[in-house]
């Protein structure tokens, strides 16, 4: 052979060798499959990383009743302070009484250091308030904002006067509003004058919370949460329903009426990680049911609590069968499922509906699932859980109930508990997998085999823990996404998936990755936050088969990593596909669209970056965001045809109008 020709001919077959295959989809776009459930995509809250205290609720004012086991943590006393503990609050009876130093020029005082400082922004305004009384009929307190710099010209920077009149106890409020935006700042209470006073709940909250309400969340963060449109909100745990012990184990009913007299409870996760330990880690039930199921309403999301089965944490409780409560002693923790249900839905005529009236919401909440345990396995909680399932479909049937297969994705206690679940026939059983990026990869088929005669899936806890790599990169999101196209096409027997944990402030973390992350003024949103909501915003209403070769799109051989599933808005007439491509190599596509015919233009948008290890961050919070495109698609013969090439770990999603 001609050396040229030769020399050509090798060219020409390196070239051939080094350009991918088209890998050609088919989506059939004539016959809508199995609904997708509004509560398809949604979110898990559990009070872990200082997500409620400290973080979702707007309170910014640590130990406001003086009520942690230290009574003055997070405060700094100065001159003549005393504690106090019979207050007007049975629940929460401490308070301090500030009296004269004795002197002229000392000073009688407090300070509250906040959650890792006291967070204000320029311009807003602040309520201040406080239950106060003055003993000798008279007294005034000065409020102020203090800088943590002490290099300043001034500590304080912004300041109020509250004069407090009467012997009796007594709700003040004043506002601030602050000059500046300030990450550390501090409250300072002065007393001014000899007169002394009371004080007992002192409080601090942005007036400009969401929803505008007066004991309400932290407004980007609730705005955060609705901008996902999550269908459903599970709350409020996670491992704080059980416990360490029952003793600290979340019960609702300490969690509603007055704010100021809502008792303090232990947060398990204030000792749990030695290496992660906060040891003014505490529930204040500021953040309680109610604002639970407000909250839910506010962002558009179905209610689900999940209530304690009568066990404490069995990871903590391996071998002590006293650390839960006897079969034949669940009465009152049955009760409190059923007056939980009454209390979200019952008329005003009720015992616990007239108490969600009294707290200001008469119409109901419209309570349509609850939980109970959250992540028990084996008989004991098998023969606890059955007596809740006879109680609740005995009284309230049309409630769907949703039971546990444990803490693991696969194995012996997860087919233990599915089989129990399935004889107890409840409604739904609620999966967690917290995983490495193998099995994100080899899970693509996952519930194709699930039994679709049983309960449904509620995958209520998972999140991609990258190997060595347990935070927020990038690579894990992607392979969380890939994942995700399973929920989506078994839509039939998947009702609902929620990623966990949501919410972490990064000075207080105990657990990662997480979906949000925040300080006192500022957030992120982690990548995993925009798969989530790129799947929760286009989540249609119906799936529609896509195959390659006639098999689901999931990883399998001779797909080269990709993944894939489709579905369509009925009430948009969208067709929506999504494809992630989890190889190191570009991969061209062909999505054939039977059933749609003639040229159309597709929306796009694409998650794609090519720094696995990247991640966002509060000085760069959009470093890895989607992006939105159009794309020209091509009349085939029978068919619209989406020609693409997909880059490396790239999440890209095209929406067609039918």
């Amino acid at each position: 052979m001609n050396f040229r020709l030769l020399t050509c001919a090798l060219a020409l077959s390196s070239a051939m060798a080094g350009m991918a295959q088209t890998h050609v989809m088919d989506v059939n776009t004539k016959k809508a499959g199995a609904t997708v459930q509004n509560t398809m995509y949604g979110l898990f809250f559990e009070d872990i990383n200082y997500a409620a205290d400290g973080g979702l609720y707007g309170e910014l004012v640590k130990n406001r009743s003086f009520e942690f086991p230290q009574s003055f943590m997070g405060w700094q006393t100065f001159g003549n302070v005393t504690l106090k503990d019979d207050g007007p609050f049975e629940r929460c009876p401490h308070y301090v009484e500030l009296a004269w130093a004795g002197h002229s020029e000392r000073r009688t005082g407090l300070v509250n250091e906040g959650y890792f400082g006291i967070g204000v922004l320029k311009g807003e305004e602040y309520r201040f308030t406080v239950w106060a009384k003055a003993p000798k009929g008279t007294a005034r307190i000065r409020v102020q904002l203090i800088d943590a710099d002490t290099m300043g010209e001034r500590q304080d920077f912004a300041t109020a006067k509250v004069d407090i009149n009467g012997t009796e106890w007594k709700k003040y409020e004043v506002r601030i509003k602050s000059p500046r935006t300030d990450n550390k700042a501090s409250l300072r209470i002065f007393l001014d004058g000899k007169n002394p006073v009371a004080l007992e709940h002192i409080s601090l909250f942005p007036v400009n919370t969401f929803k505008n309400r007066e004991n309400g969340m932290r407004r980007d963060l609730a705005q955060a949460l609705a901008d996902m449109h999550p269908g459903v909100l599970r709350f409020p745990g996670g491992c704080i329903v059980e416990g360490e012990c029952l003793e600290n184990r979340y019960q609702w009913k300490n969690t509603i009426g007055p704010v100021e007299n809502r008792p303090l409870n232990r947060n398990r996760w204030e000792f749990t990680f030695e290496h992660r330990y906060f040891p003014d880690y505490f529930q204040s039930y500021g953040l309680g049911f109610f604002e639970f199921f407000q909250l839910s309403e506010d962002i558009g999301a179905e209610p689900l609590p999940v209530l304690n089965v009568g066990m404490a944490c069995q990871y903590q409780n391996r071998n002590n069968e006293k650390a839960h409560v006897p079969v034949d002693q669940l009465d009152p923790y049955i009760q409190d499922c059923l007056d939980l249900i009454e209390f979200a839905n019952g008329d005003t005529t009720t015992t616990w509906g007239k108490k969600r009236a009294e707290m200001g919401h008469p119409a109901p909440f419209n309570l349509k699932f609850i939980g109970v345990g959250n992540e028990q396995w084996g008989e004991f909680y098998f023969e606890r859980m059955q007596k809740f399932v006879d109680a609740i479909r005995a009284k309230h049937p049309e409630i769907k109930i949703i039971g546990t297969s444990g803490p693991d994705s696969e194995g012996k206690n997860f087919d233990l508990g599915w089989e129990a679940m399935k004889r107890q026939k409840v409604d739904l059983v609620d999966e967690h997998f917290y995983r490495p990026e193998s099995w994100f990869l080899s899970s693509g088929l996952r519930y194709e085999k699930y039994d679709r005669k049983g309960p449904k899936v509620f995958a209520g806890e998972y999140a991609c823990h990258g190997k060595g790599k347990k935070w927020n990169h990038y690579e894990a999101s992607i392979l969380e996404a890939a994942f995700m196209t399973d929920l989506e096409r078994n839509a039939d027997i998947v009702h609902m998936a929620t990623y966990a944990p949501m919410l972490a402030h990064v000075e207080g973390w105990q657990w990662r990755p997480d979906l949000i992350w925040y300080d006192n003024v500022r957030l992120f949103k982690s990548v995993s936050y925009y798969v989530q909501q790129m799947y929760a915003m286009n989540k249609g209403t119906n799936v529609l088969t896509m195959t390659m070769q006639g098999q689901p799109i999931a990883g399998q051989e001779g797909q080269d990593g990709l993944f894939a599933s489709s579905v369509i808005d009925k009430e948009t007439g969208t067709v929506i596909v999504k494809v992630i491509n989890t190889s190191k190599e570009k991969q061209p596509v062909s999505i054939n669209l039977n059933g749609i015919k003639g040229e159309r233009t597709a929306e796009t948008i694409t998650l794609t970056c090519t720094d696995m290890m990247a991640e966002n961050t509060l000085d760069e919070p959009e470093k890895i965001v989607p992006q939105n495109g159009t794309l020209a698609c091509e009349a085939g013969k029978k068919n619209t045809v989406i020609n693409d090439e997909i880059a490396p770990m790239t999440f890209r999603l095209y929406k067609v109008k039918k």
